[in-house]
């Protein structure tokens, strides 16, 4: 316990000198240490200024050169353009020099492509009545000259055939129904030649509705296509009987609605029976109409309703009979007698025929060339301006 320590002097002073208020001095030793450790904080902030200026630095260089590539980018495209271009000469010129060491061969022309029309979606309807049309004018004619050109040879007509009438004989709307039905693909001579024998046997529609189909043949034989007549003038016959009382009916819609009657049957039964205006388009006012340039139609219900258009719905009757009978006697179909033509300065086709007068006397027909008509009983005006009636069937001389 009273052995002391080797620094045990020396703390008791320097206790007894803090006890006493004075600061210790620093060694040596440790002002170097603060020294060392104070450059060390020094270069640590000069290191990370150096740092980030680098970094800043780094940052700059780098957003200078994003332009530069992009404009590196821009002119690359020309470049490859500029490529493309040469290549493209040296390949045409590499095809020129092919071309003009290859033989010359011509051009295969395209092929025409047909297209389909597109398919019709409209569910068909029943034919109605022909519409009234306005027919066009021939080349450097006007409309208004065309219709008084018409009406004028319509005129000139019926001071020719001022006794023109159906050419059919009949006593009542029923007998020129079933005539008219007969006179297809055969002459009105002849079938009335042929329907005394029918109508004295078979007189009213319920007699032919319950006849004999081979009887009702044999009578009808000499008109033709009797096998098929026959079936028609029964059949109508018959419809009459059903759903008309035996009457035929007054209507354009009842009568086309019969087996073998159509519109131009209908309309001769109209205009001559039950005094109903109508245009009858046989194949004479076929012929006539587009001679006159009336109208181009070839259409029957479209011929109709164009020659319809010219007149007055009160001339429609008497113009039919007018047309059909100048085309049986004067405007015929292979030859007509255009020298004999009461209207040749007003035919637009005039020369189609014989001109000479003498010779196209000859080539005229019926009263007018002096020989017999087509009725066998044909009316009364018509005898009195030198008409002959029609010999009967099997007749002579």
């Amino acid at each position: 316990m009273g052995e002391h320590e080797p620094d045990g002097g020396r703390k008791v002073a320097e206790a007894a000198k803090g006890a006493s208020g004075k600061k210790p001095k620093k060694t040596a030793s440790a002002g170097a240490e603060g020294a060392v450790s104070a450059k060390k904080a020094v270069s640590a902030k000069k290191a990370v200024s150096a740092k980030k200026a680098v970094s800043a630095k780094k940052a700059v260089s780098a957003k200078k050169a994003a332009p530069a590539k992009k404009a590196a980018t821009k002119k690359a495209p020309g470049k490859t353009a500029a490529a493309k271009k040469t290549t493209g000469k040296t390949t045409s010129a590499k095809k020129t020099a092919a071309k003009k060491a290859a033989p010359i061969s011509k051009a295969r022309p395209p092929k025409k492509v047909t297209i389909a029309p597109p398919k019709a979606t409209v569910a068909l309807r029943e034919a109605a009545p022909a519409r009234t049309v306005v027919p066009e004018p021939p080349k450097g004619e006007s409309r208004t000259a065309l219709v008084r050109r018409a009406r004028r040879i319509n005129r000139e007509l019926a001071e020719v055939y001022p006794y023109a009438h159906p050419e059919l004989d009949f006593e009542n709307p029923f007998q020129l129904l079933v005539a008219t039905v007969l006179s297809a693909q055969t002459t009105d001579l002849r079938v009335n030649q042929t329907t005394p024998a029918l109508f004295a046997k078979y007189p009213a529609p319920e007699d032919l509705a319950a006849a004999n189909p081979e009887e009702v043949e044999e009578i009808l034989r000499p008109t033709g296509f009797f096998r098929a007549k026959t079936k028609s003038v029964m059949g109508l016959s018959k419809a009459l009987v059903e759903e008309f009382g035996g009457q035929v009916p007054g209507r354009l819609d009842d009568l086309v609605k019969l087996p073998g009657v159509g519109r131009k049957t209908a309309f001769v039964v109209l205009g001559n029976a039950f005094g109903h205006p109508g245009i009858t388009v046989d194949t004479h006012f076929q012929r006539l109409v587009r001679r006159w340039r009336w109208t181009e139609e070839t259409d029957p219900d479209k011929i109709e309703a164009a020659v319809g258009a010219l007149f007055p719905k009160s001339d429609w009757t008497d113009l039919s009979h007018h047309v059909i009978w100048h085309g049986r006697r004067i405007c015929h179909a292979r030859k007509p007698a255009c020298g004999a033509c009461p209207i040749a300065p007003l035919c637009p086709a005039y020369g189609e025929g014989e001109t000479d007068p003498e010779k196209a006397k000859k080539l005229l027909k019926y009263e007018k060339g002096g020989l017999p008509g087509q009725r066998l009983k044909p009316p009364q005006a018509y005898l009195d301006a030198g008409g002959r009636p029609a010999p009967p069937l099997g007749a002579t001389g």
